[in-house]
């Protein structure tokens, strides 16, 4: 799955949540990064804030969900402007608690994340 937020502390933490519960993580630190990141290796999750500098969360999930390769990726939106995200599959508040990250994560993908 690939996370992207601009802010380095949150990043870690949700990669952290992410792969003690056993699943690989990249990271991007902009919509822009996290595009090309699709493009190498298409995620089975992307999980994105909205407010990020060069190219923001909703333009990526538009860039997303207008190509064939990566339309049907899931998107998770972790913001404190959820209400923006209209396109996204699923979206959370910040702050939010793990069991929440996880549960969204799982409900996405359609895996069971170990605890």
């Amino acid at each position: 799955m690939l996370v992207v937020d601009d802010e380095p502390d949150l990043r870690f933490m949700v990669r952290l949540i992410l792969e003690t519960a056993g699943y690989d993580v990249m990271l991007a630190i902009n919509g822009a990064e996290a595009w090309q990141r699709c493009q190498e290796r298409a995620p089975d999750l992307v999980i994105t804030d909205v407010m990020m500098p060069v190219m923001d969360g909703l333009q990526l999930i538009a860039r997303l969900r207008s190509s064939p390769a990566t339309a049907s990726i899931p998107i998770l939106v972790v913001s404190g402007h959820v209400h923006l995200a209209t396109m996204a599959d699923a979206s959370l508040s910040k702050p939010f608690l793990r069991k929440d990250l996880l549960a969204a994560t799982t409900g996405l993908i359609g895996v069971s994340a170990s605890r």
